[in-house]
């Protein structure tokens, strides 16, 4: 029978059964009969796929950290240099949805591999100066890492056949990035004082290029040793098709999309909030980031363990709800704040609400999507992206409209919007979990 006329749950296996696409598993538990790997163990198999995603972020960290001398360098301006970095999320959102399908049909190895040499271009393209290279650097820099996040997130899930060990494997990697975001602008400082900035950006290359080697010899020595016989893979088109077809799915990918606009734009105007508010000027606001960068880390760290207990008590769908309820009550909180000592636990609670969202649609995903788990992260990371795009102009847009509350409403509404949508996902029928 041809995979065009199968339903869903003829092609998606769900529960566990790893996706025979040559990253195998190695797993130490045994489905639903073992307790998940600790983080430390879990860390010794995936430290290769952690190093990669920490190394994703650093292109970008090193345009932001050090984007007034390459301004100055390229003779384009800030401003012109600032619109540039937009590029670079229209490239994530057009290349992440359109190879989203790919990334089951290929090895996730060899598509991270294609992801980190795409990056170790755009680097050493960066490294000129030219204000045409940068825009290509932008633009390359998105293409890769719309392919480099979901496909190390997946794989990292295939190296386990139990549910709860598979999403504990994918938050790690998430929250190898929020640490890696927390920390990555003084390791990139650090270095400049002694090579500059382009010199950050060829180390980056290199060490881009290396781990594209790494992760592509990989791949063949996995395809070596594998045996023939694999499973019929639908097409390109079928496979949104199936995905839009699993229960919960949809509204799961419209969460993250919603939750992201809400805290990236709760983001993007925080700096000027607490200027006009207490007037925390530029240096000491470093300390309000930080907080908030934290309070992500731990908030999905903590969030990610907890979904993975044999112990757990509390659902992910719940669990989801609860963190958007505290986000939503947060945010709104934070731009009525009267006082500073209150703004910063509240705004401690917006990252902790949505690293926790973070987690529990990661989680979800990979427990419902089966062998279309690639294809569902490639989709929910260029979701995110365009969430990017989306919760800066409805900030931007309260704030021009009702000052910093009517951005609390425009963000508030994208926070309940996802909090509907949360419950709607709630509602649907899980897959059975083996």
């Amino acid at each position: 029978m041809s995979s065009e006329t199968k339903g869903p749950e003829a092609v998606v296996r769900t529960g566990g059964t790893r996706p025979e696409n040559g990253s195998g598993a190695d797993a130490d538990t045994t489905s639903g009969t073992a307790a998940v790997p600790g983080d430390l163990a879990m860390t010794r198999v995936l430290w290769p796929f952690m190093l990669a995603s920490a190394v994703g972020l650093v292109p970008f960290t090193v345009y932001s950290t050090f984007l007034v001398p390459m301004a100055e360098f390229s003779g384009g301006g800030v401003a012109a240099l600032g619109q540039l970095r937009g590029l670079g999320g229209l490239a994530a959102l057009a290349v992440g949805t359109a190879l989203a399908p790919l990334l089951d049909r290929v090895r996730r190895e060899w598509a991270a591999a294609g992801g980190l040499a795409v990056l170790a271009v755009s680097a050493a393209l960066g490294a000129s100066g030219d204000l045409l290279l940068l825009a290509a650097f932008c633009l390359l820099v998105g293409a890769g890492t719309a392919v480099l996040n979901p496909a190390l997130t997946a794989a990292a899930a295939d190296r386990f056949d139990d549910d709860a060990a598979a999403g504990r494997a994918a938050t790690l990697i998430t929250a190898t990035q929020s640490l890696t975001a927390l920390l990555a602008a003084p390791l990139v400082a650090l270095p400049a004082l002694v090579w500059g900035w382009r010199g950050d950006l060829w180390a980056v290359a290199a060490l881009c290029a290396a781990l594209a080697l790494y992760f592509l010899l990989r791949g063949r020595r996995k395809a070596g040793t594998e045996t023939a016989g694999t499973t019929e893979r639908p097409g390109y088109l079928e496979s949104f098709r199936l995905l839009g077809g699993l229960p919960g799915v949809v509204p799961l990918l419209l969460v993250a999309m919603l939750r992201t606009a809400a805290f990236m734009g709760h983001l993007a105007y925080l700096a000027a909030f607490y200027d006009e508010r207490f007037g925390l000027a530029p240096e000491p606001f470093a300390i309000v980031w930080t907080l908030s960068g934290t309070a992500f880390f731990l908030g999905n760290l903590l969030a990610g363990r907890l979904l993975s207990s044999d112990r757990a008590t509390v659902p992910a769908e719940r669990l989801m709800t609860f963190g958007l309820v505290v986000a939503l009550a947060a945010l709104v909180g934070v731009f009525f704040a009267p006082a500073l000592w209150l703004a910063l636990p509240l705004t401690a609670l917006v990252g902790a609400g949505h690293a926790t969202v973070a987690a529990c649609v990661t989680t979800l995903l990979i427990r419902r999507c089966g062998s279309l788990r690639g294809t569902a992260l490639g989709v929910n990371a260029a979701g995110m992206s365009f969430g990017v795009f989306l919760g800066a102009g409805l900030g931007g847009a309260g704030l021009a409209l009702g000052g910093f509350a009517g951005t609390a409403a425009a963000l508030g509404g994208l926070t309940l919007a996802a909090l509907v949508l949360a419950r709607v996902a709630a509602r649907s029928p899980a897959p059975a979990e083996k």
